[in-house]
C-alpha cells in the first residue's frame, strides 16, 4: 500500500512496544500518532481525527475499554484492540463495545499489518454497503449477488436457505471485522434465546458444508473460538 498515508494513532503504555509497532507503521507509509495513557489518547483522537486506532486495554489511568465506549458515543472510527487479555471475556466486551478487531500479545508483525489493512478496506466500504447492499462481493472464488440474492463458489450456485443467507450477507457487509455471535444473532434473528449461539453454530456449519469447506479449514470465514467468526475482505 504505496503512499497511503492513514493516520494511525496508537494507545499503547509500554514504550518498547509502542516504538515496535511505530516503526512497523511508518516503513510501511502509515502516519503515526502515540499515547501513553487513555487521557493522552482521547485528546490526540480529539485533535488529530485519526483514520483507525491501535488500542492497549491496561492503561495506567483507565481501563482501555472507556475509550472505546467515549469515541463510539459519536465516530466509527476502526479499533483495533492489541492486549495481553486473552480470555474470552474481555474479547467478547470490546468487540460488542464496537471495537473492529482484537489481537492477543505477543502477536506477529505482519498479522497486524494485515489486519490493518483489512479493517481500513472494511471501512472505507462501509458508506456503500448497507443492510441490505446492492451489487456483487467478491472473496476468492466465492461471489455474493446482493440484487439477485445467489451464492456462488466459482461457477456453481449454493443453495443457503433465508437464514444461512442472512448470515452471509451480513458478514460480508463487514467483511474484515470480527462480529460477535450476539451481534450476529441480533441482525439476523432480531433476538436472543436460549441456545441461539448453538442455533448460530449449526447454520455456520451447514454454510460451511454447502461451500466445500472442511472442519477447520480457514477459507471465507474465520472463526474467532469462543467470540464469534469473521468473514475476510475481498483482496485478502
Amino acid at each position: 500500500m504505496g503512499n497511503n498515508k492513514y493516520k494511525i494513532l496508537i494507545v499503547e503504555d509500554e514504550a518498547n512496544i509502542r516504538s515496535f509497532i511505530k516503526a512497523n507503521l511508518e516503513t510501511s507509509d502509515y502516519q503515526v500518532l502515540c499515547a501513553e495513557t487513555c487521557a493522552l489518547g482521547m485528546m490526540m483522537y480529539a485533535s488529530h481525527h485519526p483514520d483507525l486506532i491501535v488500542l492497549d486495554l491496561g492503561l495506567p489511568d483507565r481501563d482501555g475499554m472507556s475509550l472505546i465506549q467515549e469515541v463510539r458515543k459519536t465516530d466509527t472510527v476502526p479499533i483495533i484492540v492489541l492486549s495481553a487479555r486473552s480470555n474470552e471475556r474481555d474479547k467478547v466486551e470490546a468487540l460488542d463495545l464496537g471495537a473492529n478487531d482484537y489481537i492477543t500479545k505477543p502477536f506477529g508483525t505482519e498479522e497486524l499489518l494485515a489486519r490493518i489493512r483489512a479493517v481500513l478496506r472494511s471501512h472505507r466500504h462501509s458508506e456503500e454497503k448497507e443492510s441490505s447492499p446492492g451489487g456483487k462481493f467478491r472473496l476468492q472464488d466465492l461471489l455474493i449477488d446482493y440484487d439477485t440474492r445467489q451464492v456462488f463458489v466459482g461457477k456453481e450456485e449454493i443453495d443457503l436457505t433465508q437464514t444461512e443467507y442472512n448470515i452471509m450477507v451480513f458478514l460480508s457487509v463487514h467483511a474484515g471485522k470480527v462480529l460477535t455471535y450476539a451481534a450476529i444473532i441480533r441482525a439476523v434473528w432480531g433476538y436472543s434465546d436460549y441456545g441461539s449461539v448453538k442455533k448460530l453454530q449449526v447454520n455456520m456449519k451447514n454454510i460451511r458444508k454447502k461451500m466445500g469447506v472442511t472442519p477447520g479449514e480457514k477459507r471465507y470465514i474465520i472463526n474467532e473460538l469462543g467470540v464469534g467468526y469473521r468473514m475476510l475482505a475481498e483482496d485478502e
